[in-house]
């Protein structure tokens, strides 16, 4: 067995993760714009839920009910509105000659 193949691969494991992209730390790339704005949507999403089992229980405040529902059909609907865009640019470049 050569000693010198496994140190060059021990070498290029330890160097491998410094090589890669890590998107919390370059927050201005579209990956890490598109990446906050899904986990902002699954807050509201988490925070609704949450509000409407308090409220159910008898716990909660009816109004913040109603202000977390309305947050909610907010980000729905600005989440609908994005993957129809999406899909919308899809298809004119399904359109465009080649």
């Amino acid at each position: 067995m050569d000693i010198r193949s496994l140190s060059a691969t021990s070498g290029y494991a330890a160097a491998r993760p410094a090589t890669k992209v890590d998107p919390d730390h370059a927050p201005n790339t579209p990956g890490a714009r598109i990446k906050a704005s899904f986990d902002e949507f699954n807050a509201t999403l988490q925070r609704s839920e949450q509000v409407s089992v308090t409220a159910m229980t008898g716990n909660g405040d009816p109004h913040a009910l109603v202000q977390a529902l309305a947050q909610t059909e907010l980000a729905v609907e600005t989440a609908v509105t994005v993957r129809n865009k999406v899909v919308e640019a899809y298809q004119e470049i399904l359109r465009m000659p080649v």
